[in-house]
């Protein structure tokens, strides 16, 4: 089964009111481990890697393994470079096989968003690669990306239908409240203009920064019209977890796998949790 392109796993969510999850992997265990859960939601699912996974694990092995996964549990599986500001990156990942990515010019001035995310999708087209923008700035911290509460700015909504239509881009990241890592306090979402937003573009809207954002807020979010719900810190977490956990019961053990197993099944059961409240269950 060939990797799902970000547009075609998309393309119901608006009108069927379900949000899909974009997850960031990190490692073999994890991705398995979210597939693994999506499968026994029947749930398409969208495996995220940061600029500096790809690094880790390699591009051709991580789309190798991807590929591989998605043959294994016959449920549409995205691969997406998540907030990549490294162009040339961003055209190796287009064409050893990712079927989306994710090009970060926000912090730029929105002429140059516009010119540089039109580059890459033009650049894209010619792979049959989906990609996502951005318009406005998160705050926190994702790997390499560090937006400091000064510099972060909610998404004007009159900035959205010109920013849609020149670049052509698949899905937009807006900035409505939310922020990358864990919350000091609850976020609070500004769903008046996550409203605005919706009423002028059809493109699907993506959440990033889901982690520490109420269920009720994802809810809510999802019946509006968001398609497409980012979490990352809390899967980290849960990988760490699961795998000191197992450390600490299995202190004799020399056998890796003694310890990945449980990392596999907690990160299955996290998105197995995230799909019940994104309701995208029995959408694959």
């Amino acid at each position: 089964m060939a990797l799902t392109t970000l547009k075609e796993i998309l393309a119901d969510t608006r009108k069927k009111h379900y949000a899909v999850g974009g997850f960031n992997m990190n490692s073999y265990e994890d991705s398995e481990g979210m597939v693994m859960g999506a499968a026994r939601k029947h749930s398409p699912i969208i495996l995220m890697t940061s600029m500096a996974c790809v690094k880790y694990v390699g591009l051709h092995q991580l789309v190798g393994m991807v590929k591989g996964m998605s043959d294994s549990y016959q449920i549409p599986v995205c691969l997406h470079l998540d907030h990549a500001t490294d162009y040339d990156l961003i055209k190796e990942c287009i064409c050893a096989g990712f079927s989306s990515v994710m090009v970060d010019a926000s912090k730029k001035v929105y002429e140059e968003n516009i010119a540089d995310t039109k580059m890459i999708v033009d650049y894209a087209k010619r792979y049959g690669c989906s990609v996502e923008a951005e318009l406005g700035k998160l705050g926190g911290r994702e790997e390499n990306i560090i937006v400091s509460e000064k510099e972060k700015a909610y998404t004007n909504p009159e900035d959205v239908p010109r920013f849609v239509e020149e670049t052509g881009i698949d899905a937009l990241a807006v900035s409505i409240g939310t922020a990358h890592g864990f919350y000091k306090a609850e976020p609070k979402l500004d769903f008046e203009r996550l409203g605005r937003i919706i009423a002028l573009t059809d493109c699907p809207l993506v959440l990033h920064g889901g982690t520490g954002v109420p269920e009720e807020d994802f809810r809510k979010c999802i019946q509006m019209g968001m398609s497409k719900i980012n979490v990352g810190t809390q899967l980290k977490k849960t990988y760490t977890d699961a795998l000191k956990d197992a450390l600490q019961k299995n202190p004799d053990d020399i056998d890796p796998r003694t310890f990945m197993r449980p990392v596999k099944e907690a990160c299955a059961q996290e998105i197995m949790r995230r799909i019940d409240v994104f309701g995208s269950e029995n959408m694959a």
